[in-house]
């Protein structure tokens, strides 16, 4: 018989019995390529692995909560893909890795594209999104689908990033009373969590940067245009892009190259194959790349919100400055504070007419066929729809006339002057900048279902309405929370600010697995 002294010692050890390290921590992709050329492991077995993890710490443990869909063809793909490594070699650096995508992006396969929204929930578009297409090309393994905040963020004024009807609440895997920040939160989550790889997120206004820097994340944010936005349920033309985001800046820059591609039904891209790197835009990567480098420091507006971000960040330039870079600071771009009420404006109103469009191309078989309808199904669903927050927006795009009105001609051809010729390439010009830096944001805050989002700040904006490239590297923590720092430059310049966001990552290598715990550290 046991005594009760034996087990409260048998009980104390078990508890401090380290929990078995998850075989890919951290692998990149190129270990996971490395891997399945030795025999070391199949893609089927990194598959298995991935979702085995998915099952343990995002609907059990910890319950994430940042996948909301496990793709049901994902393990006969990945043994698709290994016999064609044996029987043809692999098609890339892709082949046979698992990769996870935010919840808006179509995929014309058995798992649901509803932006988080019940409105669509049973409906299934008719085709992958062009970016998908490409994955697939690539020869990627689409594990599943990301949770996200519910279209992608853009329903209320004071939600909670993360939320969605369908997927529930993403916690943040550094503390998980913290917010993941929105609206790519979910890719954000999982990808910190190592639930995958690499993923994909798409931004508007901060929602691939942002979640990389609240989860230790790479994320890069690229010239719109770029990427193709064909099959990724909308916000805005002129500001929507989807962007990789992942745990080294060489996985990154990876999988943006596979995502490329001119795009017939997506104008934006028409331009853009010359601007993509010969080589690839691991070509770009070079530790020595900020050596004679000119940074440009923006601090107003960017800086004083979040003292731990300010010293974070302040020494990220100092460790900059210490690898041969030129810092010009400040180099302040003047029109930072201008451009929230015409980028409002615009959204408004394109939301509306990009995402009727949208819904009338899924068909018949979509629940709901227009914002109007959106709106409706919302308030007769209030119950699970809205229980936290309203949708504040969606009413006042509604009420907003077609594109060809003279108030929202005049916001976008502001906004753009604000952030273009006023703004970034003004400021890039003036110093003879190579990139502009700030913090990419505070730690996370704490998630509020209550009162919403407690947002302090965020250097998101200027690239955002510019349509220009911004890339987020971890550049340490506090107090256990990751902070993030934004390297920004002018239309197509992913390759150098990859380059001079590598150099950074291997001088300081900031990045750090969660530890999944309860709240951040005191």
């Amino acid at each position: 018989m046991i005594t009760r002294a034996a087990f409260l010692l048998a009980l104390v050890a078990f508890s401090q019995t380290p929990t078995p390290t998850f075989p890919l921590e951290e692998a990149t992709a190129a270990q996971l390529q490395d891997w399945m050329t030795s025999g070391r492991y199949t893609s089927r077995q990194i598959t298995e692995m991935y979702v085995k993890r998915i099952e343990e710490i995002d609907r059990g443990g910890p319950a994430l909560r940042s996948v909301i869909e496990i793709n049901p063809d994902a393990l006969s793909i990945a043994d698709a893909l290994d016999a064609e490594r044996k029987a043809k070699g692999p098609r890339g650096p892709l082949h046979g890795v698992p990769i996870l995508i935010k919840e808006n992006i179509d995929t014309g396969d058995k798992m649901l594209t509803t932006a988080g929204s019940l409105a669509l929930e049973g409906s299934r578009p008719a085709k992958d999104a062009f970016l998908v297409a490409r994955l697939r090309e690539a020869g990627a393994v689409i594990l599943g689908k990301t949770n996200l905040s519910e279209w992608a963020n853009f329903r209320s004024t004071h939600s909670t990033s993360g939320w969605s009807g369908r997927g529930g609440l993403v916690k943040n895997p550094y503390a998980l009373d913290r917010n993941p920040c929105g609206s790519s939160s979910g890719t954000g989550a999982a990808i910190a969590a190592n639930l995958a790889a690499i993923g994909v997120g798409t931004e508007t206004d901060g929602s691939i940067v942002c979640p990389s820097g609240a989860n230790g994340l790479v994320g890069v944010k690229p010239t719109v245009g770029l990427v193709s936005r064909t099959g990724v349920i909308p916000i805005s033309h002129t500001q929507d892009g989807a962007g990789p985001m992942a745990r080294t800046v060489a996985d990154a820059a990876l999988l943006l190259g596979a995502m490329t591609g001119v795009d017939t039904a997506d104008t934006a891209t028409r331009g853009s194959g010359a601007h993509v790197p010969r080589g690839g835009y691991a070509s770009a990567l070079k530790a020595d790349a900020l050596k004679g480098a000119r940074i440009g420091v923006a601090r107003k507006q960017y800086f004083g919100y979040s003292d731990a971000a300010d010293a974070i960040v302040n020494k990220a330039i100092a460790d900059m400055k210490a690898a041969g870079a030129v810092i010009v600071d400040p180099a302040d771009i003047p029109t930072a504070s201008k451009m929230d009420g015409c980028e409002m404006e615009i959204l408004l109103y394109e939301f509306k007419a990009d995402l009727n469009a949208y819904l009338a191309a899924r068909g018949p078989a979509s629940p709901v066929h227009s914002l109007q309808d959106l709106i409706a199904f919302n308030e007769r669903e209030k119950a699970r729809e809205m229980p936290y927050f309203g949708q504040e927006l969606l009413l006042r795009a509604q009420k907003k006339g077609p594109l060809t009105s003279p108030a929202y001609l005049k916001a976008r051809a502001t906004c753009r002057s604000l952030a273009r010729v006023q703004g970034i390439d003004l400021v890039m010009r003036k110093y003879r900048l190579d990139a502009i830096v700030a913090p990419t944001g505070s730690p996370a805050w704490t998630t509020d279902l209550v009162n919403g989002d407690h947002f302090t700040g965020a250097s998101s904006t200027p690239a955002a309405v510019a349509g220009y490239p911004s890339i987020a590297v971890p550049a340490g923590q506090a107090f256990g929370l990751p902070v993030g720092i934004s390297f920004i430059g002018t239309a197509w310049s992913e390759a150098k600010l990859l380059g001079l966001a590598y150099a950074y990552e291997q001088a300081t290598k900031h990045r750090q697995p969660p530890r999944l715990t309860e709240h951040a550290a005191r």
